[in-house]
């Protein structure tokens, strides 16, 4: 036998010994070489004796003094203030992991959207992109060509036409974001500034005048929360209008009714986040057409693809309709990569028709990097990880893939609606839940539901969501309104519901496989068996806590 350091035979040839012998002269020979090594690393849990017994040198929490608990620092209560100290690699990866522990499953948390699994070289990738500022693009100009590729790859996929200056720019006008919030906000400017600019030439006013008119923007109730800020931060007025319960879609004979010469434009939600339920992009668009030829006006349309520009384009087109760029009213068009794209979170995507008198109003040319170029985004230095990651995802699965991957989640989340439809009111025999998504095809693979209000129940969906988190699952529950983002008024989110109601969602991501959605099912089922037995009561208990915690995102 033979030591990494020393080339000292301890017996000899042909001679066997006891492996547990071996072992404890091995564990003695490289303790005794950490010793001399760094002898104070036996004190901090490093060295080769720590990895012996069962630590791992780097990361981990197991073996010898590894627990940061053993040190100094277990003491202080960290997060008071700034450390005065820095501390082991080893011991700070414990202590953030310890956070982390006390966060639920993502996995297992059905109110998000957004993607929580990737793979060991895709994770890579992200790592890699993490050193290159991708606003840089004289220093990484190789990086930003992937960026570009992965833009008319999106292009393509929504049916946008080249314009006059795609072969001077090698792409379309858009950009990779962060998340489609701010893609919906650079959206919101560029045709604010477009109808600013439409607007002072019509009224002949200067563009101080102009600056004075407060424009507004039509949007069903069922928006984003990144449209709160556009209002908020942007000094537009919100059109809202509020669709029926039954449908949950932008009614374009409403959309005529709100539409004025002040208007920059209507957003159509492809996927809103309570239901899933697509707006009518081509019908909105030709009540669109039929306004502006009668008065004169250019107002056209954002389609807020959030969650759904990773999904209509992989379902059958008669189910859908058109919905993307192939509407001419349709001049902007956002999406968030991170959920049915399947990207890390954080990646969002906007495109543009075309430069001109849309995407040039927030570009910003950069040259004091070294080079010139255009920059979309709010801010300005940022990782190119999201825009590789998203690549990655593109030419890992590829249309088939993607279009695999979407029908695996609707079926799942039919299976899912099925098992509410199915579940009776035990006393009463009678159906326990109303679903009121978009049904099992022609829309997001998400399932919205209920409790019948014919029961005349004690409890709500948000006491459901509650009592099931204890069985480690956790669903969106929210009640049918929302704090309208200028007065914060409580205003109802249909036309025709009870402001006070409460419903509920489930999202099917890619890793709720059909195993997992049978034990969601059942879970639910024992759920609403409790909730039944302890009725009033437990209204009661938490009738102070019951809150809205539901994330739009």
């Amino acid at each position: 036998v033979r030591t990494p350091r020393s080339p000292l035979r301890i017996f000899s040839r042909g001679q066997r010994l006891p492996m547990r012998i071996i072992t404890v002269l091995l564990v003695a020979l490289h303790a005794s070489d950490a010793m001399r090594a760094s002898p104070h690393r036996l004190k901090s849990g490093g060295g080769r004796l720590m990895a012996l017994r069962g630590g791992r040198r780097g990361g981990g929490s197991s073996g010898l003094l590894s627990d940061y608990s053993a040190i100094e620092w277990a003491g202080e209560d960290v997060g008071e203030g700034f450390p005065a100290t820095g501390r082991d690699a080893r011991h700070v990866k414990t202590h953030l992991d310890n956070y982390k522990l006390l966060d639920f499953s993502p996995l297992l948390n059905t109110a998000s959207y957004v993607n929580v699994v990737a793979e060991r070289e895709e994770e890579e990738v992200a790592l890699s992109g993490l050193k290159v500022n991708i606003a840089d693009q004289t220093i990484y100009p190789g990086s930003f060509k992937l960026h570009n590729d992965a833009l008319n790859m999106l292009g393509d996929l929504w049916h946008l036409p080249k314009s006059a200056s795609f072969d001077e720019y090698g792409c379309h006008a858009g950009a990779c974001t962060v998340g489609s919030t701010e893609a919906c906000l650079l959206a919101g400017l560029a045709l604010k500034f477009r109808w600013r600019k439409w607007y002072a030439a019509r009224h002949g006013l200067s563009e101080a005048e102009v600056r004075s008119v407060y424009p507004n923007l039509v949007i069903s109730t069922m928006y984003q929360a990144c449209w709160e800020k556009l209002f908020k931060y942007m000094d537009i007025e919100p059109h809202f209008v509020s669709p029926q319960v039954g449908e949950m879609v932008l009614r374009p004979e409403d959309v005529r009714a709100a539409v004025n010469d002040k208007t920059i434009g209507v957003v159509c939600i492809l996927g809103n986040h309570y239901s899933g339920h697509y707006d009518p992009v081509a019908s909105v668009g030709e009540v669109l057409g039929e306004l502006n030829r009668a008065n004169g006006w250019q107002v056209g349309i954002h389609v807020d693809a959030a969650s759904g520009g990773f999904v209509m384009p992989f379902q059958p087109e008669e189910e859908v309709g058109l919905c993307d760029f192939r509407v001419p009213a349709v001049l902007s068009m956002s999406a968030s990569g991170h959920k049915f794209g399947v990207s890390m979170c954080g990646t969002g995507w906007v495109l543009w028709r075309d430069r001109d008198d849309l995407s040039e109003h927030i570009a910003i040319s950069v040259s004091y990097l070294g080079g010139k170029a255009d920059s979309y985004t709010l801010n300005f230095s940022r990782p190119a990880s999201g825009s590789a990651v998203q690549m990655y995802k593109f030419l890992r699965l590829g249309r088939d893939g993607y279009t695999k991957l979407c029908a695996s989640q609707m079926a799942v989340a039919a299976m899912i609606r099925r098992g509410l439809a199915e579940m009776l009111h035990t006393p009463t025999g009678r159906p326990l839940f109303t679903l009121l998504d978009a049904g099992d095809k022609g829309c997001l693979p998400v399932v919205a539901a209920q409790f019948n209000k014919e029961l005349g129940l004690p409890y709500d969906s948000t006491d459901l969501q509650h009592v099931l988190s204890e069985r480690h699952w956790y669903v969106g529950g929210y009640h049918m309104n929302f704090n309208h983002p200028l007065t914060e008024e409580k205003t109802p989110l249909f036309s025709d519901a009870d402001a006070d109601v409460a419903m509920f969602r489930v999202v099917v991501k890619a890793n709720l496989s059909p195993m997992l959605a049978r034990d969601l099912i059942a879970a639910v089922r024992e759920t609403c068996d409790f909730l039944e037995r302890t009725g009033e009561a437990y209204q009661k208990l938490h009738a102070g806590a019951k809150s809205q915690p539901f994330s739009s995102h």
